[in-house]
């Protein structure tokens, strides 16, 4: 996942609950955390092998600038666990 390395990723988001109810760890949370959290479900729930979130602006992106918000979400951890599944789909087709 990409965000946008902007002030206004990090501020916090108010909630609408026309329809259903909004996670309470949801509430006033920026869409960083949003995404953060989103990440860590996909994980933990085995959704998703590995996920990684990733913040980048408009200026120094261009460059290959970037951070990462929480470690465990890293492009490094990403990288290791696509490269480790693939490895394991290449042994199964020989």
């Amino acid at each position: 996942m990409l965000l946008e390395d902007t002030p206004a990723a990090f501020e916090p988001v108010k909630t609408s609950e026309p329809h259903f109810k909004v996670f309470p760890e949801f509430k006033d949370a920026s869409y960083c955390k949003r995404y953060e959290l989103l990440c860590e479900r996909l994980v933990r729930d085995r959704l998703y092998d590995a996920a990684s979130l990733i913040l980048s602006n408009a200026k120094t992106g261009i460059r290959g600038v970037f951070r990462e918000p929480e470690p465990e979400f890293s492009f490094r951890n990403f990288a290791m666990s696509l490269m480790a599944r693939a490895e394991a789909f290449a042994k199964t087709r020989r």
